[in-house]
C-alpha cells in the first residue's frame, strides 16, 4: 500500500508540473502588442517543446510493467472502498491510455461489487443482493433534479454526484434531459446520456439512451426522439436516441383511494462477460434479449393510521403519492432474483420537501432507475 501511495503522490506531482507549464505558457500572452510579432516564433518553439516533454512524460508512465501496475492498482482499489477515496482510481485511469485499460480491468462492475467508480458504471446493473442507496435533490425554481450516491446511512451527507436532469416542455409534451454534467443539460453536450419524454397527458413515458443498448441496435426514427435537428453531425455521434423502455400510469377514472399504479417495460439485452483477466470489465450486449416488466408493489391499508403503507425499511419518512416500490412480474425464465414478486428492485420515496431516496438493484442501472423516478414528479390528475 505504501508503494501505491508513493505512486499516487508521483502522479499528483506530475499533474501539478503539467499545470505549472500550462500556466507559464499562458503568461506569455500577457506581452505588449508591439512585442507579439517578435516573440511569435519563440512561443511556437516553446509550445512544441512542452508538447514533446508531455509526450515523453506519458511514455515514461506507460513503460511501467503491466503486472506491477496491476498489483499497485489492486491495492489502491482495496484501500478505496468508498468515495471520496475512490477518486484515486479515477486519477490513475487519467494518466494515460495504458493505465486506463489496466484500471478498467482491475475495477469490477457494480453487479459484483456494488460500487460505482466510472461514468460507465451508471449504465451497468446494480448488485443482486444489496441495493445501491442514492438520493435525489429537486430544485423547483430551475426544474432540475440531481442524483447523488449516498455515502452514509443517514440523510445528511452531501453524497457523490452521479447524474442531473432538467425538465422542459415541448408543446403539450413534458421531457427530461439527463446529463453527467450538472451545469450542461443539453442534448448537444458530450455529457448527455439520455432523455425521457411523456405524452400530452403526462402518464405515458418513453426512456431513451444516447448509446445503443446492444450491438446492431437502431436509433428511433421518430422526430421527437432525435438529438439534433440535422440528420448527422459526426460519424462518432448518433443524431438519434435509442429507446430502452416505456412506463405508464394507470387511469383512476373512479377516483378511488390509493396510490398511483404504474407499469414499466424495459429492454433487457443479453450480456456476455469476457472472462479474460485483462478485460474483466469488458462486456458486450449481443442482442435485444427479453423484455423486463415491472409493476408497483401493492400497499396495504393500515387501519390505525388510516393510510396506505409500504415497508421502506426506514428509507422513506414522509407520506407522498410519489412514493413507490417496483417489483418484477413472476417469470421462471428470468435469472435468479429478477422474477421474484417480493424482491423490490427499485424504491423511491420522500424524506424532505425537495429530497427523495432512490435504491436500486439488478437488473436496473442507475440511469434506468433515475429515469423511472423522474416520471413520478409532477401532478397526474387522471391517476390520483
Amino acid at each position: 500500500m505504501a508503494l501505491g501511495k508513493a505512486l499516487l503522490s508521483r502522479v499528483s506531482s506530475s499533474s501539478a508540473g503539467w499545470q505549472r507549464r500550462d500556466s507559464e505558457a499562458g503568461s506569455v500572452g500577457g506581452r505588449a502588442e508591439d512585442e507579439e510579432d517578435i516573440e511569435e516564433g519563440g512561443r511556437d518553439g516553446a509550445s512544441g517543446q512542452e508538447e514533446e516533454e508531455e509526450e515523453q512524460e506519458q511514455e515514461r508512465w506507460a513503460s511501467i510493467l503491466p503486472e506491477l501496475l496491476r498489483e499497485i492498482l489492486r491495492r489502491v482499489e482495496a484501500g478505496g472502498e468508498r468515495w471520496p477515496m475512490r477518486k484515486d482510481l479515477v486519477s490513475c485511469a487519467c494518466v494515460c491510455r495504458s493505465w486506463r485499460e489496466v484500471t478498467k480491468g482491475v475495477v469490477r462492475p457494480p453487479l459484483e461489487t456494488g460500487k460505482i467508480t466510472f461514468p460507465s458504471s451508471l449504465k451497468q446493473p446494480g448488485p443482486a443482493d444489496t441495493p445501491i442507496q442514492c438520493f435525489i435533490k429537486r430544485n423547483k425554481m430551475s426544474s432540475t433534479f440531481y442524483l447523488y450516491l449516498s455515502l452514509t446511512q443517514t440523510f445528511m451527507d452531501k453524497g457523490k454526484f452521479l447524474l442531473a436532469a432538467r425538465r422542459f416542455r415541448h408543446g403539450a409534451h413534458i421531457g427530461y434531459i439527463i446529463s453527467l454534467d450538472a451545469d450542461d443539460l443539453s442534448q448537444g453536450s458530450n455529457a448527455y446520456v439520455g432523455k425521457l419524454r411523456s405524452d400530452f397527458l403526462g402518464i405515458n413515458f418513453t426512456i431513451y439512451d444516447s448509446r445503443p443498448p446492444y450491438d446492431g441496435a437502431k436509433a428511433s426514427s421518430s422526430r421527437a426522439s432525435r438529438r439534433f435537428a440535422s440528420k448527422q453531425i459526426s460519424p462518432q455521434v448518433s443524431a438519434g436516441n435509442f429507446e430502452i423502455g416505456r412506463l405508464s400510469y394507470k387511469f383512476n377514472l373512479l377516483k378511488s383511494r390509493g396510490p398511483r399504479r404504474m407499469c414499466c417495460s424495459l429492454h433487457h439485452p443479453v450480456v456476455v462477460q469476457d472472462s479474460s483477466e485483462e478485460d474483466l470489465l469488458k462486456s458486450k450486449a449481443h442482442g435485444p434479449g427479453m423484455s423486463l416488466v415491472l409493476q408497483n408493489k401493492a400497499p396495504r391499508w393500515h387501519e390505525h393510521l388510516q393510510c396506505w403503507c409500504l415497508n421502506f425499511h426506514g428509507r422513506v419518512t414522509v407520506a407522498s403519492v410519489k412514493n413507490f416500490q417496483l417489483v418484477a412480474t413472476a417469470d421462471s425464465s428470468r435469472p435468479r432474483g429478477i422474477g421474484d414478486e417480493e424482491t423490490v428492485l427499485l424504491q423511491f420515496g420522500k424524506v424532505g420537501d425537495d429530497m427523495f431516496t432512490m435504491d436500486y438493484r439488478q437488473p436496473l442501472s442507475a440511469f434506468q432507475a433515475f429515469a423511472i423516478c423522474l416520471t413520478s414528479f409532477g401532478t397526474k390528475f387522471a391517476c390520483e
